[in-house]
């Protein structure tokens, strides 16, 4: 998008800017991953990749997980999960992201069965 076809900024010029703070801010202390943490990742990055080969053609859009914040489940389709993994790896955290919108839950799995799946199918190869 153009910058010229975005509305004025309201607080063009002003001293008083509230979004000048922003930039005297320190950046955050990241957490690095440990070594251990690392390898988690890039092994469910692995994981993740034969779970969605073997049950997206079955139908399957994702994963569904369910949160010990909020108490709700959370589904994320296996592009998504794929990218908040990478940014985990790549940044040491995952960033807040949209929920799914109006998901059918018969079409998620948890992880405990995406492994049982994986397992019982490669077993048997």
């Amino acid at each position: 998008m153009p910058p010229d076809s975005l509305p004025p900024d309201p607080f063009a010029g002003d001293p008083q800017d509230p979004a000048l703070s922003l930039d005297r801010m320190e950046p955050e202390e990241q957490d690095a991953l440990s070594d251990e943490e690392r390898d988690e990742v890039v092994a469910d990055l692995a994981d993740l990749a034969v779970y969605q080969a073997l049950l997206e053609v079955r139908g399957v859009r994702g994963i569904v997980v369910d949160c010990g914040d909020c108490g709700e489940q959370h589904f994320h389709e296996w592009s998504l999960l794929r990218a908040s993994l990478q940014q985990l790896l790549d940044e040491g955290q995952m960033r807040p992201h949209e929920p799914a919108f109006d998901p059918d839950p018969a079409s998620y799995v948890s992880w405990e069965y995406c492994r049982g799946y994986a397992d019982a199918v490669l077993s048997d190869a």
